[in-house]
């Protein structure tokens, strides 16, 4: 049995999954392997409340590691958009004087050797450092090492450490000791208890806030909707600008004093895959393109191609994190070529994915859409946001 076989076979599972978890498929089947996946979820759900109850009585005890802790994250799987307010976030700190470290465990990044680990652990004795993606002055790992996210953050974010570990208090700890760093953001890090954020800045994806309302993995979330009551500040991202009243008084139902600051991506422009070459988004109006994408909602994406006036003539969507093969590459060319698209465009977190030089393969220019984040609502700006929740002139709420 080949790899590349079981690589397709396992990801042709995932896919099915997705499809019943968001009620995609109705067939026997599906009904069936839902309620599989339901029986699951409740055992989830289980050592998911149990973790939170021995923390909360401290039976297992967090570890302050004496500096500002920003918990950034979400109760659901993938999907809110949380790379680029850590980017934004971690900018505006380092401009206002902050030694900042971004903490990442790195999800599907490439991990040591494992006979490597056993070596150390042999001839040292201690615990491995964790990997330096980001010294604040070069980018000393590529995506496949360090994981895409964090890969892209070092490389949008210079004077910004970026640390990958999954322990992040011995990454937090590194931080400060190694870098003097006085700021530690934990990307993705609000089921992280070991380390407790002194701001816990929690990501509701307006447009799919919280999935079936299932646990994994039956559904998205990661822990029960009522746990909005440990945010300090609440982000609806992806919002269009017009007021969920329903969604809003859900979250106040759990959480009666969260702030709510409401934001949108905001697409900036198209980059080039190795070239300098930047177009304006106005340049894809009426043009044919071809789009592909390995992120959580490939639907968002595709959505703001079509905004722009983009003639979406070909699409294809692979699993979130997919790593590109060569025969990939081949193939999306081929497929966009033949639909009529006079260039293909991608995600930049998919792009850190493709190899700089795409060589023969690459048959049409290949370009990335950059987005960045804006205050819709609850503060005039970014930077005020900012300034509110990480400089506040009162204690702020834990």
């Amino acid at each position: 049995m080949s790899q590349t076989w079981l690589k397709k076979r396992l990801n042709a599972l995932e896919l099915y999954t997705v499809d019943v978890i968001l009620g995609r498929r109705a067939d026997a089947g599906a009904v069936v392997y839902g309620a599989f996946l339901q029986v699951l979820s409740y055992l989830f759900s289980g050592i998911a409340q149990l973790r939170f109850w021995l923390y909360r009585n401290r039976i297992l005890h967090d570890q302050p590691l004496g500096c500002l802790v920003v918990v950034v994250g979400n109760l659901t799987v993938g999907g809110t958009g949380k790379t680029p307010v850590v980017e934004k976030f971690a900018r505006a700190l380092r401009d206002r004087g902050r030694q900042v470290a971004i903490l990442s465990r790195g999800y599907k990044s490439k991990q040591p050797p494992v006979w490597r680990r056993w070596w150390r652990a042999f001839t040292d004795g201690a615990e491995p450092p964790p990997r330096i993606v980001s010294d604040g002055k070069r980018v000393l790992l590529d995506s496949e090492q360090a994981g895409d996210e964090p890969f892209m953050l070092a490389r949008n974010l210079p004077g910004v450490i970026v640390l990958v570990d999954k322990n992040r208090v011995k990454s937090g700890a590194y931080a400060i000791k190694k870098f003097g760093c006085d700021t530690l953001i934990l990307d993705d890090g609000f089921q992280y208890l070991p380390l407790k954020g002194r701001l816990n800045l929690l990501l509701v994806d307006k447009t799919n806030p919280f999935g079936n309302g299932h646990l994994l993995p039956r559904g998205i979330l990661r822990e029960p909707v009522k746990h909005l009551k440990r945010a300090s500040y609440i982000f609806l991202t992806k919002s269009n600008g017009e007021r969920d009243n329903e969604l809003e008084a859900l979250i106040h139902e759990h959480n009666p004093d969260a702030d709510i600051i409401e934001c949108a991506h905001r697409p900036q422009y198209l980059q080039r895959l190795g070239s300098e070459e930047r177009q304006p988004l106005s340049w894809l109006k009426d043009r044919r393109v071809g789009a592909f994408s390995g992120i959580a909602t490939p639907e968002s994406f595709e959505k703001f191609l079509r905004d722009l006036g983009a003639k979406l003539m070909w699409r294809e969507r692979f699993l979130d994190h997919y790593r590109y093969a060569d025969e990939d590459l081949t193939a999306v060319f081929a497929a966009a070529v033949a639909a009529g698209a006079e260039c293909v465009v991608t995600t930049e977190k998919d792009a850190v994915r493709l190899p700089l030089e795409l060589g023969p393969k690459a048959t049409l220019p290949l370009y990335y859409l950059r987005l960045e984040i804006d205050i819709i609502r609850g503060a005039a700006d970014f930077d005020e946001a900012v300034g509110r929740i990480c400089f506040p002139t009162t204690k702020p709420r834990s």
